[in-house]
């Protein structure tokens, strides 16, 4: 194999890893790549690598061994950091510029060799994340409530969902204390006191509701219905109650214990980690050039009104080395196949969408709309050649294009998974996507959606 063709496969496989990882250098040193080579393709591309807010690509993997119980120098191996680092993550210490920062508030500057004392606020005041009430916000329910607004109108009162305010009435009435059954501050310190870990694992100290979950999972239950079940099974039981998140944790962090790791495989996405999760407004812009949000999309095109507005994406084949492309214009369902031959970098995908577009008459040009893939890097040159802006579906919210989804899923009775796209042509992808534009749709009152962009197309009489 050539140097060029063996640079091209490598340069494929590296979109496909980004794709998954959003960080150039977890890409690399993935795939045993030259890092600035690879920040070389991200940067033509017009692709920006996310930066980690733990600080080190494996932080994760090394906690989870930690909660397992391997010790320090092994966990500290096996992720590839020196013991010293695997210290201070254990002991809350952050490496700031020169500077570390202990819990406690100290901040030792080695550079000037300065120990500062940082302010550290108390457990009572402690900032958490927004979705816990704070210590005002009690004070806010007590006031309310002693004033005798009900629950409805003091959670409207914090912009909370009346349930937060009723569960927590509800966790921190006092019966000794008719005259005012909640006292906001002894709330707050029961909240701090429960926030204390780590706690015994509910499956770990209850074998009988285990082995109930464990029977489930076993049948391919997933951990909601198994909740629902167990209220079912033992209506007057609370020792057998469990959230589906009790049967998460069980099961991603094995530290927690209490049903069999095998039994991960059980869960439909068949992941035996979870998936980090984070702000969406806190996410590192995906390209270089702004992208429009389909919150900001028209809603014309929301409701199907105006034909014309497309939903697109890719099919990928083998190993990531092969792709199609899929447009469905979502008032017809009407479906075209996108031929490209010379992979699915942003370049190549740009250049094949701007020529079938440039097939369609321009009152069928309104739209497009796509998920965040590195193949839409170029999506400004896209608009600018075809004068159709293209709006950006939020990450992992396959459903905000359910019309190419559902598409893309008839389309693997075609194109299998696993295997080589590019060894259909042109002519190929025209015939298979005839035979969908002429299947009748239930949702088109049973027109096909070939019928349905042929009205369109013809003029007025």
């Amino acid at each position: 194999m050539s140097f060029l063709g063996s640079s091209a496969k490598a340069k494929v496989r590296f979109f496909a890893s980004f794709d998954r990882t959003g960080s150039v250098t977890v890409s690399a040193a993935e795939l045993g790549l030259n890092r600035d080579t690879c920040f070389g393709w991200a940067r033509a591309a017009g692709l920006r690598s996310n930066r980690r807010r733990d600080g080190h690509p494996r932080r994760a993997e090394y906690d989870q061994l930690r909660r397992a119980g391997t010790s320090r120098r092994a966990a500290a191996a096996a992720v590839g950091v020196n013991v010293r680092t695997a210290q201070d993550w254990d002991k809350g210490i952050r490496k700031i510029n020169n500077s570390r920062l202990h819990p406690d508030g100290r901040r030792v500057d080695y550079t000037r060799g300065v120990t500062t004392q940082q302010p550290v606020p108390p457990a009572l005041e402690k900032v958490l994340d927004p979705r816990f009430l704070s210590l005002a916000e009690r004070e806010q329910i007590a006031d309310l409530r002693a004033g005798g607004a009900s629950m409805r109108a003091a959670a409207a009162a914090l912009g909370r969902p009346p349930s937060t305010v009723s569960r927590e009435l509800a966790r921190n009435a006092d019966p000794d204390r008719p005259e005012r059954p909640y006292r906001p501050y002894a709330a707050h310190r029961a909240a701090a006191d429960r926030r204390a870990r780590p706690k015994p694992a509910k499956l770990v100290t209850r074998p009988a509701l285990a082995d109930y979950v464990q029977a489930g999972l076993d049948q391919r239950w997933s951990p909601e219905q198994i909740c629902h079940a167990l209220v079912v099974d033992h209506p007057d039981d609370r020792e057998m109650r469990v959230c589906p998140e009790t049967i998460y944790q069980a099961l991603y962090l094995q530290a927690r214990g209490g049903l069999r790791r095998e039994i991960a495989a059980a869960l439909r996405t068949g992941r035996t980690r979870r998936t980090p999760r984070r702000d969406p407004a806190a996410r590192t812009p995906r390209f270089t050039d702004p992208m429009i949000m389909i919150s900001d999309r028209p809603a014309e095109v929301e409701d199907r009104a105006v034909p014309g507005h497309w939903e697109g994406d890719l099919i990928i084949g083998a190993d990531g080395g092969s792709a199609i492309g899929t447009l469905v214009e979502r008032a017809t369902r009407y479906l075209m196949l996108v031929h490209l031959p010379h992979g699915r970098t942003a370049e190549a995908v740009r250049d094949q969408l701007v020529a079938t577009i440039a097939t369609l008459p321009d009152h069928l040009r309104g739209s497009l709309t796509w998920d965040q893939g590195a193949e839409m890097a170029a999506h400004r040159a896209f608009t600018v050649a075809t004068d159709m802006p293209v709006y950006f579906c939020d990450p992992a919210s396959p459903w905000q294009r359910g019309s190419n989804e559902n598409t893309n899923g008839l389309l693997r009775q075609y194109f299998p998974k696993g295997t080589d796209l590019s060894v259909h042509q042109p002519a190929d992808l025209e015939h298979i996507a005839q035979q969908l534009n002429g299947r009748p749709r239930k949702t088109l009152g049973w027109e096909t959606p070939a019928q349905r962009l042929r009205a369109l197309l013809q003029p007025p009489h």
